[in-house]
């Protein structure tokens, strides 16, 4: 499946050239906040670094029209993979993006009886960027925690190789909102420092928030319309081991299905994958489960590994295409980015690359996004020749 165009908005970046930059230097982007207007100053966050009021006037949106800032995010990487893939109109392309927090934002900002679940929902969120385009020709909106955004990619690859549609902008986005902090806060598993994925002294993620998407489409179709192919989606797999509402399995089982499945659909063997991009977020359970299930799967021939939730934060449900963005910018320049914060592994443990590294040659890569629920993610991105 032909990746055609991606479109990227983080803490460490507002489109690809920041974005890159960021990855190859290691710029961390997590801060206390600044845009959230919540009593946890102390906590460190991946903010986008701008306000509501900033990005209206990016999309040049009236100031008093009130959208959530999810959809604002959404609008802004949409745009940017839109623009590089060239004119999409006529095809009518689906839009599919995966949320969770929707237009929580807006709710917490009205009084109660103001309320309309209905209209801040997380389809509603993703209507409102289908309108602001007015291209597409449906609106699809997974959401299964933090893996909806890498389950957007995979049912739009579903899409295209089961003739329903000819294109799709697939990926998701995700606000920080007081009632997801204080949610993850209830659940014992923010860290009150920077997080350090994969270290021995973890102790918990911090929430960040963003979006990415990307223009699927067959390698024949782009090609004949003039495109130019920037990666390949060419395997991805889901499992859901259901092993605990929150918790993974010890043992890693829905990751190492996941990842299994990716290999068996793109016909790669574990010796042909250069680079991981780990779900990582930081947690005691997360870098553990994940640890076993890589070691399951790859051996002692584990490729390097790294996790960009040190310089992100963890992005929820947005945080599936935002890595696989990160993914095919690293295909594309040569690059394997760092896992910031890592010092010392723990017993069991992967070891992580620290800082960015060369790497010209690899071809094939595993971006991992893992859900509640056990709801299980993995692409396979490979490089466009």
């Amino acid at each position: 499946m032909c990746i055609s165009g991606c479109g990227v908005v983080s803490a460490i970046g507002v489109g690809r050239r920041e974005t890159l930059l960021s990855l190859k230097e290691g710029r961390r982007g997590l801060a206390p906040a600044r845009y959230l207007p919540t009593t946890h100053k102390d906590l460190p966050l991946g903010e986008v670094k701008r306000s509501n009021a900033q990005l209206k006037a990016l999309l040049g949106i009236p100031e008093s029209r009130v959208v959530s800032r999810t959809s604002f995010l959404a609008m802004l990487a949409v745009r940017e993979a839109m623009q590089e893939a060239g004119e999409l109109g006529v095809y009518r392309p689906a839009f599919i993006s995966g949320t969770t927090v929707g237009g929580m934002d807006i709710s917490e900002q009205m009084a109660p009886e103001e309320r309309h679940p209905e209209q801040w929902d997380c389809g509603a969120s993703s209507q409102a960027v289908a309108d602001y385009f007015g291209c597409f020709s449906q609106v699809i909106t997974p959401s299964t925690a933090c893996s909806s955004a890498a389950n957007a990619l995979l049912l739009g690859a579903r899409l295209i190789k089961a003739g329903r549609c000819d294109v799709v902008v697939a990926g998701g986005s995700e606000c920080l909102s007081l009632f997801h902090l204080n949610g993850f806060r209830s659940l014992m598993i923010v860290d009150a420092e920077p997080c350090r994925p994969f270290d021995v002294t973890r102790a918990g993620l911090n929430l960040g928030e963003g979006a990415a998407y990307v223009v699927l489409e067959s390698e024949a179709h782009a090609l004949a319309r003039g495109a130019k192919p920037q990666a390949y989606l060419d395997g991805w797999g889901n499992a859901c081991d259901a092993y605990h509402q929150t918790a993974s399995s010890p043992e890693g089982e829905g990751a190492f299905l996941a990842m299994t499945e990716a290999l068996r659909r793109a016909g790669l063997k574990p010796a042909d994958i250069g680079y991981i991009n780990a779900h990582g977020t930081g947690t005691p359970n997360n870098d553990e489960s994940e640890s076993h299930a890589l070691q399951r799967l790859f051996g002692a021939q584990l490729p390097p590994v790294s996790s960009t939730k040190g310089l992100t934060g963890h992005t929820t449900s947005a945080s599936g295409s935002i890595e696989a963005v990160f993914c095919i910018l690293a295909l594309q320049n040569g690059f394997l980015p760092g896992n910031a914060g890592f010092s010392t592994p723990f017993e069991g443990g992967i070891v992580p690359i620290r800082e960015s590294i060369p790497a010209p040659d690899v071809q094939h890569v595993l971006c991992n996004a893992f859900g509640f629920g056990g709801n299980d993610t993995s692409l396979l991105i490979s490089k466009a020749l």
